[in-house]
């Protein structure tokens, strides 16, 4: 198969500069796939589609009729990230962090930021996770957002923006994984000639920043993962990296609060448990303190955490960083607590709860992507130039019933890579959600989950609205060059 037929079109792509020129660091991939016999790329696919089902790559899709569980949707083609850019992500990723970790501090203790004007009071105390009850609290190490998935985009200039935050329960790392794995084998000299920087580490670095989360006093701390349970929509994650780990995926009623302490029921008697690597809501955590008819948490489990006797990752209350409104005002968060201009810049936003704004968008709903402050998945969100009238109107609605609740942004022209589609290639558009560790230092997996829109034209990239994935190819420095000698 070749690429004679392919058409980067007007947007930025990801693997060739003009029709016919590849970019630095993609020709071998390029020059590999077009030397490949006819219908052997295809069968290559069908290969990785056939390891996906055998390994149970799955994802759940919430109010499916096709049922409950996906095999989790794969193109065999990776995007490739030349050193450079990758160099420049990893930088304005860490200084993100830092400031949004100071702001959560901050938010929970002293409120400098709102009595400094910087952002209104009203912003961080009406936010859906801003969690009263974890005022006052203290992360071991000062830490609050120990794994973190931040969305990236790249628009038509080449240059690249953050989209969302995600510091509550970051899902899609082990996707990541398996993907690697999968294409290694699919391309196996491609990959070892290009020098792609390794991601399969990932589980053993985890699992150290949670055991570096445990109290001084304990030397052999027990990690646990706590999961919602099957049903999940990332339960396959959840097994998958307590599997990787080494450690016990557990539920709630798996643990129990004994005398300050979070024991853990097993078939020898109760555990000690150190650290618990929470994949629950911050609401379910614990009944006694938020919902009290929650049943995927631990009755007294805040009160250890307050005691400094268990720790929670990431803590508890993390998630009013999530908040789609509060993520309009991240530069100036990163400038206040840093004292520093931001390096990867926001998308273009508009807080509909601003009167000026609001008017703004409701002039402009054809022509802007309108989303919900706290939903995720592609759901609570309707881009402006496919919506129908009825869904503008009804958007519209929406807004003005709860202005806080919105933001809107434009339409970007998302960058685009080719996927094969049955003997051809097509250009279809992506995001990238690199994950971050935070423990004794910041630590950015060279990759991350490149989230592709399978569907022609479609800019949702999130799986249970159609989209897939492809492996991320890092490439070390210097790479490039020697392509091109």
């Amino acid at each position: 198969m070749r690429f004679t037929t392919y058409d980067p079109g007007e947007f930025f792509d990801e693997m060739f500069e003009t029709r016919s020129r590849p970019r630095p660091g993609t020709e071998l991939l390029v020059q590999k796939i077009e030397t490949l016999s006819e219908g052997d790329l295809q069968q290559r696919h069908q290969a990785a589609e056939r390891a996906l089902l055998d390994r149970g790559i799955t994802f759940n899709v919430y109010g499916s009729d096709a049922g409950i569980e996906k095999i989790w949707p794969f193109d065999i083609i990776p995007r490739i990230v030349e050193a450079r850019d990758w160099q420049f992500i990893e930088r304005g990723l860490e200084q993100r962090i830092r400031a949004l970790n100071l702001f959560i501090d901050d938010v929970y203790h002293e409120q400098k930021i709102v009595r400094d004007g910087v952002i209104p009071d009203y912003v961080i105390h009406s936010a859906k996770g801003f969690l009263r009850p974890c005022r006052g609290l203290h992360p071991p190490r000062g830490i609050w957002c120990h794994i973190a998935g931040i969305d990236l985009v790249r628009d038509r200039d080449g240059q690249f923006y953050v989209l969302e935050d995600n510091l509550r329960c970051p899902s899609g790392v082990s996707y990541v994984l398996e993907n690697r794995r999968i294409l290694k084998r699919m391309f196996p000299q491609v990959f070892e000639a290009l020098q792609v920087r390794p991601v399969d580490d990932y589980p053993g670095r985890l699992l150290e920043t949670l055991r570096g989360l445990a109290p001084d006093y304990v030397t052999a701390p027990t990690v646990v993962l706590l999961t919602p349970g099957l049903y999940n929509s990332a339960y396959f994650e959840h097994s998958f990296l307590a599997q990787q780990m080494g450690i016990e995926l557990v539920e709630g009623r798996d643990l129990v609060v004994s005398d300050g302490f979070v024991l853990m029921r097993t078939t020898k008697g109760f555990q000690r448990v150190d650290v618990i690597y929470r994949r629950i809501e911050d609401d379910f955590l614990d009944p006694l303190v938020f919902r009290p008819e929650s049943m995927l948490g631990v009755p007294g489990l805040m009160e250890a955490y307050k005691a400094g006797r268990v720790a929670i990752a990431n803590a508890p209350g993390t998630g009013v960083a999530d908040d789609k409104v509060v993520y309009a005002y991240v530069p100036k968060i990163v400038k206040y607590y840093l004292d520093e201009e931001i390096l990867l810049p926001n998308v273009q936003t508009y807080v509909c709860w601003e009167d000026r704004e609001r008017q703004y968008v409701l002039d402009n709903l054809d022509r802007l992507v309108v989303k919900a402050a706290n939903e995720s998945g592609g759901y609570g969100m309707m881009i402006g130039p496919h919506a129908s009238a009825e869904e503008r109107k009804a958007f519209a609605e929406r807004i003005q019933a709860d202005p806080r609740n919105y933001i809107a942004q434009p339409t970007l022209a998302l960058s685009r890579v080719p996927v094969l589609v049955e003997d051809h290639f097509e250009g279809r558009h992506v995001d990238l959600r690199p994950y971050i560790l935070y423990g004794k230092e910041i630590y950015t997996v060279p990759g991350g989950l490149t989230r592709v829109a399978l569907k022609k034209g479609s800019l949702v990239v999130n799986s249970s609205q159609g989209g897939g994935s492809k492996d991320t190819w890092v490439l070390y420095e210097g790479t490039a060059q020697v392509q091109r000698q």
